[in-house]
């Protein structure tokens, strides 16, 4: 199982099942109780036992915060997994107990939240039917008059049994009360009551009503809209509640209230429509992370730091994903499940790539372990000429073989230079005939060095860099030097030359490297990924220039100067390794310029 997929798995649970990442409320909660998982689930529990009325906050707020703790213990068991020597590709999550209750405690909730729902929807039902009885007999009251006193009590007692029915289907609560209130005026126009009881009914009314009016106006500037719009409800609600006023201040007292509500809705709706362009935005953004992990190329994907480099790619896709709010309801699930399938192939193709990698690098290690042993078998060999070419070979061999596994890289590669080494000291110590000759080339490879560092500053660079190919071509022409001085001598020289290059030929490079930084700028142009291609390209060449170089290097150690042939051969070699030092410095350069465009790039992507 891939680790990181098993992360985002479960980040995709917890927000399917409920997107409240980051609210006030649960950080709160985080702060000042510092919960654990047993605490939470305690919690959880005690809100089971009343399921049907608990918050739906707390309950969205505990499952956040468990699961932020649950994903921290992931992380940090892979951590120490990895620690430990294992790879992130073998991690395996441990079964969590604590989190299967929490599940089957929550699956609890949500059923009996489910089945009170469905009972209120029933009693809904039935309160509508009840409601459209009492409408039916207030009808009668109003076509069939009998005696005042008798309809009058008749109806007050319709009047508190509607009001005491709250709850109806929300689609049929506007057409009901405006038949309710139809009948209820028409009572009291077209019934001859007594003055007394239809005046004081006006009055009492009219006070509640303009109760009500004054309520909603002050909802006008309420600041939080959404608190203001659910206590609107209720002031309607209780305004249909209300029996009638005198006809003439009916369409007055109404107008009012109605003006009140439709500031208070206007506000309600511009809120919406606001967060609606946010969650279109949020969006966008989503489906944007989305086109960039679906485009990414994965036959470039060729090598481990290839992968790596692309894997905290998507690591910081992720985290940006995070940051973003919610998207549309209809599109919130399906933009991270199409993000998640983005992310889930990806993480699938890393893991078939390192079980490749993984066997070749086997393979790899096989066939340097029997390099190794053919070198061991030839390190006591006294045929000094054949040996050296035999094991010259063997290390060109060892350059054409792939990686191993990092923790066998380093033991490998001492065991097999380390052959090679003891043959030629072994040589070196055979051919002691030679110390006098060599100490006479350590003699003039010293006065080139003095030479080289006696160049005036003040000399034209022309001339200057011709004195120093001279130079470095005479210095090609010396042999070898005593064993233990090699290293020293190579070093001042090299040293030299390189202040030299730099104080004479700078303008070269600078030409060259601004040339580059302008070609930069047009190869990320139409492809985002250019840049990261020829980053990649320049790592490659980077690696084989190092190992060609310290391949060159080990050899000048290996070759005579005492044959026409061995002499031409260390030239070409001096002349290579010159050569590759100033192309290696070049090209870290180029991936310098290339890694602060795309840092630029980043920072002005997420402005």
């Amino acid at each position: 199982m891939d680790s990181h997929k098993t992360n985002l798995s479960l980040e995709g649970d917890l927000e399917k099942e409920k997107e409240t990442v980051g609210t006030p409320e649960a950080e709160a909660m985080e702060t000042a109780v510092k919960p654990t998982k047993e605490s939470i689930l305690s919690r959880l529990k005690e809100l089971a036992q009343n399921a049907e009325t608990a918050s739906k906050q707390e309950l969205d707020n505990l499952k956040q915060i468990f699961y932020k703790l649950h994903n921290t213990e992931l992380e940090a068991d892979k951590k120490q997994f990895m620690e430990n020597g294992g790879t992130e590709e073998e991690f395996m999550p441990k079964a969590d107990a604590l989190e299967n209750e929490f599940k089957s405690v929550m699956g609890d909730i949500k059923a009996k939240r489910s089945k009170f729902t469905a009972d209120q929807e029933k009693q809904k039902e039935e309160n509508l039917t009840i409601k459209l009885s009492i409408i039916d007999k207030l009808k009668e009251l109003v076509e069939s008059p009998e005696d005042t006193g008798k309809s009058y009590n008749e109806f007050r007692r319709l009047q508190q049994q509607w009001n005491d029915i709250k709850l109806i289907p929300q689609a049929k609560a506007n057409e009901l009360w405006k038949s309710y209130q139809h009948y209820v005026e028409k009572f009291y126009d077209i019934l001859k009551l007594n003055n007394e009881f239809r005046d004081y009914d006006f009055k009492k009314n009219l006070e509640i009503k303009l109760r009500l009016c004054e309520a909603a106006e002050r909802l006008a500037e309420e600041t939080d809209v959404i608190s203001a719009f659910h206590q609107l409800q209720k002031l309607h609600q209780e305004f249909r509640d209300t029996g009638p006023v005198a006809k003439d201040l009916r369409d007055e007292i109404w107008n009012r209230f109605k003006a009140a509500s439709t500031i208070v809705n206007r506000h309600h709706q511009h809120h919406f429509e606001g967060l609606k362009e946010v969650e279109q935005h949020n969006l966008d953004q989503k489906t944007v992370i989305c086109e960039i992990v679906e485009a990414i190329d994965y036959d470039r994907l060729k090598t481990f730091a290839a992968w790596e480099e692309q894997t905290q790619e998507i690591i910081a896709l992720q985290a940006k994903w995070k940051s973003i709010g919610f998207a549309p309801q209809k599109m919130n699930v399906k933009i991270f499940e199409r993000f998640r399938k983005a992310c889930d192939e990806f993480f699938k193709k890393k893991g078939e790539f390192f079980k490749s990698l993984k066997e070749d690098m086997n393979e790899n290690l096989e066939k340097k372990k029997a390099l190794c042993e053919k070198a061991e078998a030839l390190k006591e060999s006294t045929e000094w000429k054949v040996t050296a070419e035999i094991l010259i070979k063997l290390q060109k061999e060892w350059r054409t073989i792939g990686p191993v596994q990092k923790k066998y890289s380093d033991t490998i590669w001492q065991r097999f230079i380390g052959a090679c080494d003891y043959f030629f000291e072994q040589k070196n110590k055979a051919t002691s005939s030679q110390r006098s000759v060599e100490v006479e080339n350590l003699k003039k490879k010293k006065s080139i060095i003095e030479q080289l560092v006696a160049i005036d500053e003040a000399m034209d660079p022309g001339e200057a860099e011709q004195l120093v190919r001279e130079l470095m071509k005479e210095w090609g022409t010396i042999g070898h030097v005593p064993f233990k001085e090699k290293d020293k001598v190579y070093k001042q020289y090299h040293g030299v030359i390189e202040q030299l290059f730099g104080r004479f030929n700078i303008h070269v490079s600078r030409k060259k490297l601004s040339n580059f930084k302008t070609s930069v700028g047009d190869i990320g142009k139409d492809d985002p990924q250019a840049l990261y291609r020829e980053r990649e390209k320049l790592i490659r060449a980077r690696e084989n220039m190092k190992n060609e170089l310290l391949t060159y290097e080990n050899n000048i150690g290996f070759l005579t100067a005492s044959s026409k042939k061995g002499n031409s051969l260390l030239t070409e070699i001096n002349r290579k390794v010159e050569k590759l030092k100033g192309d290696l410095e070049m090209t870290e350069q180029k991936i310098k310029v290339i890694d602060y465009s795309i840092r630029a790039e980043d920072q002005e992507k997420y402005k």
